[in-house]
This record gives structure tokens, C-alpha cells and sequence, in this order.
């Protein structure tokens, strides 16, 4: 049993070695590759047409400059959710609730889309700073507001889905430990519990997937703005 409920998100360690790094590459294992045969297995079939799909719907906004990340936010994507889903299961650690995997995500490429909006197009990257048709006495507030909210950017994509997968694993370890306590005393309210229970690990099933998908679909915003 865990000392306090926040012991779940403790990296796991076997004789002494951290066990993160397994289960950061553990989602590359899960994908099968296509053969070389003139039609695939039906898993096969539909993990392309997811990839394709998504793809699709993600570089369809960008210029045709920004087609050149569609392998990375598409790698990014399979990875964030295949970590938040195996993360739902016993027994198992869930590496994106820590913050500091999740801004080593953000930060480096929030920084490069930054850097490309400056170097190909430094005008309009830095318009962004101070909107047009700004009265002359705002210009400094607008100038430090701007700053400010870019540099919050990489904050908030961690944090977002830091929070989120916290919240969610917490509220479900909670209402876990309700249901088992109330077991032997109140059964009728332990069945009750546990279907609550049940209904929320399926809301989380859905906040893992989603999450993953505006972590992605912000960092294609921000790139937008740039290409």
C-alpha cells in the first residue's frame, strides 16, 4: 500500500536503477511495422489510417513549410498517447505526469519554432510583439504583456499535461480506495463507489487521448504562427 496517494508518481526503481527509461521506449514496442506483403493484418491497416488521418487533419492549417515537422508532431502524438493510456493500467507508471519529461518535450520545441518565425520571417515574428494601430501609451504595457505570454507558452504546455493526468490518476486512486474501504461495511455504497469508478476510468481513457492531441495541435499553432 502506498504511504500517501502522491507515492504513485514517484519513479519506479529495481536494485537501485530507475525504471523511467523503460517505460519511456516501452511505447515503441507496441506499434507493429508494416510488411512487405501487398496487403497488411487488419491492426496494421487501421494504425495507417490513423497515422494518415491525423496527419492529414494537423498539416492541413500549415503552410506547406511546416510539412516538414508532420514525422515529428506525428511520432510525438503515437508517443504521448500510447504513455497516457499504459499509464491507466495496474501496476504501471505513467512518465508524463512528471513535469520535467513533459517540458524537455515542450521547451526545445517551442524554442525552435520561435527561432524559425525569427530567422525566415523576423517581421512579422516580431509584429507579434505590438499589434497594429496600438495607441502610443500602451506600446510598452502591450511589448512586456506579449513577451510575457509567449514565454508562458512551454509553461503551460507541460504543466497542462501535468495537471490534467495528475488530477485524474489522484481522483481515481481516491475514489479506489473508498470503494474498498466501504466493502466490508457498507456494500450496497461500494457497489455504487465502484461503478463511479468505473464511469471515470473511462473519462480518463478519453483525457489521456485528448491531452495528447492539444499538446500536439498547440505545438502546430505555435508553428503555424512561424512558417
Amino acid at each position: 500500500m502506498n504511504l500517501n496517494f502522491f507515492d504513485q508518481f514517484m519513479s519506479p526503481s529495481l536494485l537501485g536503477i530507475p525504471l523511467i527509461m523503460l517505460a519511456i521506449i516501452s511505447p515503441w514496442f507496441i506499434f507493429p511495422s508494416s510488411s512487405k506483403r501487398w496487403l497488411d493484418n487488419r491492426l496494421i491497416t487501421m494504425q495507417t489510417w490513423f497515422i494518415n488521418r491525423f496527419t492529414y487533419q494537423l498539416m492541413q492549417p500549415l503552410n506547406f513549410g511546416g510539412h516538414k515537422w508532420a514525422v515529428i508532431l506525428t511520432a510525438l502524438m503515437l508517443f504521448l498517447i500510447t504513455m497516457n493510456l499504459l499509464g491507466l493500467l495496474p501496476y504501471t507508471f505513467t512518465p508524463t505526469t512528471q513535469l520535467s519529461l513533459n517540458m524537455a518535450f515542450a521547451l526545445p520545441l517551442w524554442l525552435t519554432t520561435v527561432l524559425i518565425g525569427m530567422l525566415n520571417q523576423p517581421t512579422i515574428a516580431f509584429s507579434h510583439f505590438l499589434p497594429e494601430g496600438t495607441p502610443t501609451l500602451l506600446v510598452p504595457v502591450l511589448i512586456i504583456i506579449e513577451t510575457i505570454s509567449l514565454f508562458i507558452r512551454p509553461l503551460a504546455l507541460g504543466v497542462r499535461l501535468t495537471a490534467n493526468l495528475t488530477a485524474g490518476h489522484l481522483l481515481m486512486q481516491l475514489i479506489a480506495t473508498a470503494a474498498f474501504v466501504l466493502l466490508s461495511t457498507m456494500p450496497s455504497i461500494a457497489v455504487l463507489t465502484s461503478l463511479i469508478l468505473l464511469l471515470l476510468t473511462i473519462l480518463e481513457v478519453a483525457v489521456a487521448m485528448i491531452q495528447a492531441y492539444v499538446f500536439v495541435l498547440l505545438l502546430s499553432l505555435y508553428l503555424q504562427e512561424n512558417v
